[in-house]
């Protein structure tokens, strides 16, 4: 699932007529980057939510067939008015997703990473609700997220071993039933469902130290637009 559906205020002007998966990075919007990479990696079909300017973004990815995938979309513009936070907007496509799933946010580059198929396949066969992946505090977010244990859990109310808190990258593995339990049409925020289930000691995580951005800002986006792709 890649999540599409909020409209990007810190990225005003740009995404009052654009949305932000939409804008380029690279010479290609920014969500074609996942696109690719969930091909590369053999995911045959891929789930997209949409709220602000649907229509617009439905118009520029279609069927998903250029890049050999099958999009769904889930629309919450049109069916709840407006986004419903990323584990509302979960819970509404559910009917649409497997057990278990890859969910990323369109609006982060992070051109090397591996939607692996085998720790895709490690995951559906555990017990764990998610299996996020952290990276190094970006200087907008220097306090981060989450701690990371000894045994490679995630911890939601301080460091881990090496004293550090992470920032979640927004890319993440789940489990349906982290948000089953979630009435469709409510917005629902993701966040305490992760504490609480690192809580619960079912929330594996490990860092990604290749390149990363989240691309909130438009000066943000003007550093990335003018750098060169990774080979």
């Amino acid at each position: 699932m890649v999540l599409a559906a909020g409209r990007g205020e810190r990225m005003r002007p740009l995404t009052d007529s654009c949305p932000k998966p939409l804008l380029p990075v690279r010479g290609k919007p920014l969500i074609e980057w996942h696109l690719e990479a969930l091909a590369r990696a053999g995911i045959g079909s891929v789930v997209i939510n949409t709220a602000w300017q649907e229509e617009r973004l439905i118009a520029s990815l279609g069927d998903g067939s250029r890049w050999g995938l099958r999009i769904h979309y889930s629309r919450e513009g049109r069916d709840h008015g407006g986004a419903l936070e990323t584990a509302g907007g979960i819970a509404k496509a559910l009917p649409l997703l497997a057990e278990s799933f890859w969910l990323v946010s369109g609006d982060i580059h992070a051109p090397a990473f591996d939607f692996d198929p085998a720790a895709a396949a490690r995951f559906a066969t555990s017990e764990l609700l998610a299996h996020l992946w952290l990276v190094p505090n970006p200087p907008f977010h220097a306090q981060g997220d989450f701690g990371i244990d000894a045994d490679g859990f995630g911890l939601a109310d301080g460091p881990g071993p090496d004293g550090q808190r992470w920032t979640y990258s927004n890319i993440a593995l789940v489990r349906a039933g982290l948000c089953s339990h979630i009435p469709v049409g409510r917005k629902v925020p993701l966040g305490p469902l992760l504490f609480e289930g690192m809580r619960e000691r079912r929330i594996r995580v490990a860092p990604y130290l290749g390149e990363w951005h989240n691309v909130g800002t438009p000066q943000q986006l003007e550093q990335l637009a003018q750098s060169n792709a990774p080979a």
